[in-house]
């Protein structure tokens, strides 16, 4: 991984929707700039295609293009919504997982950084993964989160990135293992595809936006019958919101929820990971070695950061 002096260089991408607000995009890139970062845009906001930021083959170029960058060391998506699931068939990944770059996004990236993680062992040099924020919502916004920012730049300093939670409720236990995940509704459509990592004994975390307690029950069920979640050590549930009850639900809540699923999920489950749709956001290095640590008031995840301006990307178990 090469580097412009001691700048960090970071490819700005389009592979799901297009920013509704072009005008907020010069924001995004002076905030990036005053944090010393050099920034290149990938995409075109004039070329946005339907509900997309460009073609399919224009989205697919765009990645291949900032892979080979050798200026780049993070690609981080403009924003989510939908569109790479219409990119899974038609990407090199080989060669994207052999590009040495950090990936970063949520949401709808979920696909991406699933069928990165598949790839990761067929390469020499490997590739990594951040859960975390994204150009439209976390910096091209109005009012930049705090919190969201600091954890980003954090967990690129490396060697290690540490998130403390305080949630009462929670079982005690520690656990180590990959850390992996994302959008609830994205993994579940990639369970049983070739994109899906195949990830035992790991810590599984889960976010999703506008889904009622009933279906994220019914997608945290379909991974328990498929076999995944009995072969994690531990479940932790991120930001579930802007979803709505009704009088037909008759007492049946998130937490009624939860309470089912503690009783049939095999695994620990664990609730407050700040990460999901919500302004706070969390910075989880995917497929990294984590160790957590969990008590009746509070968590401490901590996870190997992935080094920027390192010479090499190393998100497994150390030695």
């Amino acid at each position: 991984m090469t580097t412009t002096g001691s700048k960090i260089g970071i490819a700005l991408v389009a592979p799901s929707g297009y920013a509704p607000d072009a005008s907020i995009l010069a924001r995004g890139v002076a905030l990036l700039e005053a944090r010393g970062c050099i920034v290149h845009q990938y995409f075109d906001p004039a070329h946005k295609f339907q509900r997309f930021g460009d073609t399919d083959a224009g989205r697919c170029q765009q990645l291949m293009d900032a892979s080979q960058n050798p200026e780049v060391q993070v690609i981080m998506a403009l924003r989510g919504g939908y569109g790479m699931s219409r990119l899974l068939q038609q990407l090199d990944w080989g060669q994207l997982a052999a590009g040495n770059k950090i990936w970063v996004g949520y949401s709808d990236i979920t696909a991406l950084h699933c069928a990165l993680l598949t790839h990761q062992s067929a390469v020499h040099q490997t590739t990594a993964c951040i859960a975390g924020p994204m150009f439209a919502s976390d910096f091209a916004c109005e009012t930049p989160s705090e919190f969201t920012q600091n954890q980003f730049w954090q967990c690129l300093q490396g060697p290690q990135h540490t998130i403390r939670v305080s949630q009462t409720n929670n079982p005690l236990l520690e656990a180590e293992g990959r850390l992996w995940g994302g959008n609830l509704s994205m993994l579940n459509h990639l369970l049983a595809t070739p994109y899906w990592p195949q990830i035992d004994n790991g810590i599984l975390f889960v976010e999703d936006v506008g889904e009622h307690p009933y279906r994220i029950e019914r997608m945290l069920l379909q991974l328990h019958h498929a076999g995944v979640l009995e072969r994690q050590k531990v479940l932790i549930l991120g930001d579930f919101s802007d979803y709505r009850l009704s009088p037909y639900d008759n007492g049946y809540d998130f937490d009624t929820m939860l309470g089912f699923l503690r009783q049939r999920i095999p695994i620990p489950i664990l609730t407050g990971l700040p990460f999901g749709h919500g302004k706070e956001r969390a910075s989880l290095a995917l497929g990294s070695w984590a160790h957590l640590r969990s008590n009746h008031v509070g968590f401490e995840l901590q996870m190997q950061g992935y080094h920027a301006l390192g010479s090499q990307i190393t998100p497994n178990r150390p030695k």
